[in-house]
């Protein structure tokens, strides 16, 4: 139970494009909540690795998590009382790559080719889940399964992102390796890996169901019975950033740098078009359905073993009661006056 006034918010994200990223970044979080006397604090600056930890298992009575959703779905079938309060959907990079003359040119190329699994030892392995649902959304443009090709399985406990992967493609010991977002931009280009399979060039968004597509907005059951006003508030700072966001492309662009780890040409790589006008949080029907048929794939392929039922999860009023609030957001305000 959270029966009192908390005296600190939470928050986690993950190194990707997210409005708790910028409103952090901006202070527009501490500010909401300086004149109750509630400290906002990040995860990833608490100083215990136990408190780092929640960011995957969601325990914290007081904390709001917008990021993958591989660990959202893990934590919510493993008995966290946690709450879906928005999603998002950001297109970030997702590609297949391989070595230059491989002869891997679209998705039906991938039929009998050896595909890298990474394995990592963390408590809930997102990132084979991504290079599962990866190469599933590519293999299926081309009316084929995981079965129909071969999966290579790699020690993926090495430092660095996707270099255990990057690193088997350049030795020959895989055809292909399933990379998103900006630092995997950078890292391909060290490894001299080409774009084989753009899955964002698929008008089919199935194809891009993934850990971070849609992203899920969680918090804990406790903090939004005892306190809805609080979970109301935070949304509609989240909400604000996104609108924010969606009239300063290079602003975000110098802000991701910080948040993914990268340098400009990652980001511009990664993040294209018009992506800094999507960072605003819903709960429509489509977002719903394609992240209840990544819970499915996500439980057949043995992440997380009790079903989660997406529509229930989901709570639609704290959002809806937060967009009536985003006006009077004083850095929202001062823009419109």
């Amino acid at each position: 139970m959270v029966t009192s006034r908390p005296d600190t918010l939470w928050f986690t994200r993950c190194p990707v494009p997210t409005a708790t990223g910028i409103a952090a970044g901006q202070g527009w979080l501490a500010a909401e909540f300086a004149a109750d006397g509630i400290a906002v604090r990040s995860l990833q600056e608490s100083g215990t690795g136990e408190v780092r930890g929640e960011h995957f298992r969601h325990r914290l009575a007081t904390l709001f998590r917008e990021g993958g959703n591989v660990p959202a779905l893990w934590a919510r079938s493993g008995g966290a009382p946690t709450r879906l309060v928005g999603l998002t959907w950001i297109e970030e990079r997702q590609v297949i790559v391989a070595r230059p003359g491989s002869g891997i040119e679209g998705p039906d190329d991938l039929k009998g080719r050896r595909l890298a699994i990474p394995r990592r030892a963390i408590e809930i392995d997102f990132w084979r889940a991504m290079a599962l649902r990866g190469f599933d959304g590519a293999l299926r443009q081309a009316g084929l399964t995981l079965d129909d090709a071969v999966p290579v399985e790699l020690d993926g406990d090495v430092p660095g992102q996707w270099e255990a992967e990057l690193t088997a493609l350049r030795e020959g010991r895989v055809d292909a390796v399933y990379t998103k977002g900006a630092v995997a931009v950078e890292a391909a280009a060290r490894h001299g890996a080409e774009v084989a399979v753009d899955l964002d060039s698929f008008a089919d968004r199935r194809s891009r169901v993934n850990n971070g597509t849609p992203r899920p907005i969680t918090v804990d059951q406790r903090l939004l019975d005892d306190h809805p006003d609080l979970v109301v508030r935070f949304l509609a700072v989240l909400l604000g950033a996104a609108d924010w966001a969606a009239n300063r492309p290079a602003e975000v662009a110098r802000i991701l740098q910080t948040e993914t780890g990268s340098g400009p040409a990652g980001v511009a790589g990664a993040y294209r078009g018009h992506y800094h006008r999507g960072l605003h949080a819903d709960l429509d029907d489509l977002r719903l359905t394609l992240l209840a048929e990544q819970e499915e794939f996500l439980r057949r392929h043995g992440f997380h073993d009790n079903p989660v039922d997406v529509t229930t999860w989901a709570d639609p009023a704290p959002l809806a009661k937060a967009r009536a609030l985003v006006p009077r957001l004083p850095f929202i305000a001062q823009e419109q006056s």
